[in-house]
């Protein structure tokens, strides 16, 4: 199915996709599939497998499928909605709204190339990241080794965010997939460890659901500035830092976060079968 397929490969920070565009001619992967497209050894590698497809509503320019290197679908996903909004804007330049599982994404050119998208409504009860019983979201009642005490926050997937001293020492490898699987997230979740070195500027690396460790993550980046500002450790408007790059997050009055951030094209080719 995928043979003789165009792509093109792109990432925000080093967080990669490879992004067909069944906009005009259906393409719809197998998880298989998926999974073969994104080995990093046998196919092309990615974090996500990007499809654009037409738009069901009226309001929205195109839609965006994402599907996860084990084949799983992702409700959303910050750096993907931006270069996917670059390739838009390519073609009419100006604001473009995204369609996603996730809800309507509206995106827009930004200063030095950058790419802003607004990520929509952030959720922070229980019920709304989802939890699997009633509680606190601001601290969740759960300890790994040495992570304790989470903020719960959706930006339409679930997150979970643990603030310590150094993220740099923490061993995500081990303990963000036993994480991730934890009972207390019924959709499993994506893990952040989070280190504040201002009021303004947050260290973080994550362990994304159903991908494993990346070099950033756009929805992530965004828990972690909602997440800080909820417990009071910084400001609205941070700069989170990541192995791949920074972002600039704002979670204004209305409860939408916005992201802006650069995206960048690696290569062009063909899907073999």
């Amino acid at each position: 199915m995928a043979a003789g397929r165009a792509f093109i490969k792109m990432h925000g920070l080093g967080n990669d996709f490879v992004i067909v565009d069944a906009r005009e001619t259906p393409f719809a992967p197998s998880p298989a599939e998926a999974r073969r497209i994104a080995d990093r050894r046998q196919g092309v590698g990615c974090d996500q497998l990007i499809v654009l497809e037409p738009p069901s509503r009226a309001e929205a320019d195109l839609a965006m499928r994402i599907l996860n290197p084990d084949g799983s679908p992702a409700e959303a996903c910050g750096n993907a909605t931006r270069c996917v909004a670059s390739l838009a804007m390519a073609e009419r330049p100006g604001p473009v709204t995204i369609e996603t599982l996730a809800g309507l994404l509206r995106t827009e050119p930004a200063a030095d190339g950058l790419v802003s998208a607004d990520l929509g409504e952030i959720r922070t009860e229980w019920q709304e990241i989802p939890l699997a019983e009633p509680q606190d979201t601001l601290h969740i009642d759960l300890t790994l080794g040495p992570l304790s005490d989470p903020v719960g926050v959706n930006v339409g997937n679930p997150h979970a965010v643990f603030f310590v001293p150094d993220c740099e020492a923490v061993e995500l490898g081990t303990l963000g997939p036993q994480l991730e699987h934890h009972p207390i997230f019924p959709q499993r979740a994506n893990i952040s460890v989070a280190t504040v070195i201002g009021q303004d500027r947050v260290r973080m690396r994550v362990w994304e659901r159903g991908v494993g460790i990346t070099l950033a993550c756009g929805s992530g980046a965004c828990a972690v500035a909602v997440a800080a500002a909820r417990r009071g450790l910084t400001g609205r408007q941070v700069e989170v830092v990541m192995d791949g790059g920074a972002l600039t997050l704002s979670w204004r009055d209305d409860n939408h976060i916005v992201m802006t951030g650069p995206v960048a094209t690696s290569f062009t080719g063909t899907l073999a079968s």
